[in-house]
C-alpha cells in the first residue's frame, strides 16, 4: 500500500464507508429497530474498532432573543439512545461486510409528525482522522393506546392543528411532544379554543396531560378563555378503543 493512499484514507478520502439499511419503513415506540449495517471497503485496507449507533430527535427550546424583551425558538438535538457494537475487524479494499442488528426503540420516541424528526446516526470508529458516518431518517407512528386516543378525539370532532417537541425542565426527557387539537365540530366546538395533549409512557401505563383553553363570557359579556390542566393515567392492558372511550369520558366530566 502506498504512503499516499494511506494519507488519503486518514483524511477520509477513499476510505471505508457505512450504509445503514432500515428494514421497516414504519415503526412504533417500543418496536425492535432491525437494521442491516453494511460496511464498504475503500481503496485501502482499514481497521474498524467499533460501530456506534445513536438514535436522535429534534426539539425546540425558547431562549432570550437579541433584546431583553424578545424570545426565540432554538433547535436542539436529543440523543434518545446509544449503542456501541464491539465489532473489531479489517475491511479490505472494495469488500462489503454485513452486520444484522436489532435495537429496541425507546417507548417515548416522538411521533414523526409536523416538525418532529427522528433519525439514526451510524459511526465507524477507525484510526482515521475523519471517521465514516451515515444518517437515516425514521418514520414513527403512534403505538396502539395513543392511536386509540387520537382516533377517539378525531371522532369527537377534534383535529390536530400543530405538533411540536419543546424543552421542558424537570421532565424525564429534556422535552415533551405536544399535540394541539382544535374542535371543528361535536360537543367541544364552541366550548374550547384548543386542547393540548402530552403523553409519557411509564412502567405499565400511559400518562396523559391535557391542557384546555375554555371559552367563557366575563361580566361584561366579552368572550375570553381560561386555561385548565388535567391528568389521566391509562393502564397498558386496555384495548385501544377502551383507551379512547376512557379519555372522552374523562374530558366530558370536565366539560
Amino acid at each position: 500500500m502506498s504512503l499516499f493512499r494511506k494519507s488519503l484514507a486518514s483524511l477520509g478520502i477513499g476510505s471505508a464507508r457505512v450504509d445503514t439499511v432500515i428494514k421497516h419503513d414504519v415503526l412504533i415506540p417500543g418496536d425492535v429497530l432491525a437494521v442491516d449495517l453494511q460496511v464498504h471497503g475503500g481503496k485501502t485496507s482499514q481497521q474498524v474498532d467499533e460501530i456506534h449507533l445513536t438514535l436522535c430527535c429534534s426539539y425546540y427550546e425558547q431562549v432570550a432573543g437579541t433584546d431583553e424583551s424578545s424570545k426565540e425558538w432554538v433547535p436542539r438535538i436529543c440523543e434518545l439512545a446509544n449503542w456501541a457494537l464491539p465489532y473489531s475487524f479489517t475491511i479490505d479494499p472494495h469488500d462489503i461486510r454485513h452486520f444484522e442488528v436489532e435495537l429496541p426503540l425507546p417507548a417515548n420516541t416522538p411521533i414523526t409528525i409536523g416538525e418532529a424528526k427522528v433519525w439514526l446516526d451510524t459511526h465507524l470508529e477507525t484510526p482515521a482522522v475523519m471517521d465514516p458516518n451515515d444518517r437515516d431518517s425514521l418514520t414513527v407512528r403512534p403505538e396502539p393506546l395513543m392511536d386509540g386516543v387520537f382516533t377517539a378525539l378525531e371522532l369527537a370532532g377534534l383535529r390536530i392543528r400543530k405538533v411540536i417537541c419543546e424543552a421542558l425542565p424537570d421532565f424525564p426527557l429534556p422535552f415533551v411532544q405536544t399535540f394541539e387539537f382544535v374542535p371543528v365540530s361535536g360537543p367541544y366546538h364552541g366550548r374550547w379554543r384548543k386542547l393540548d395533549v402530552v403523553a409519557y409512557r411509564g412502567d405499565g401505563e400511559l400518562k396523559l396531560e391535557f391542557g384546555v383553553d375554555c371559552r367563557l363570557l366575563d361580566m361584561a359579556g366579552m368572550m375570553g378563555s381560561v386555561p385548565q390542566r388535567w391528568e389521566l393515567v391509562l393502564a397498558d392492558q386496555l384495548h385501544p378503543q377502551q383507551a379512547g372511550e376512557q379519555v372522552l369520558a374523562f374530558l366530558d366530566s370536565h366539560r
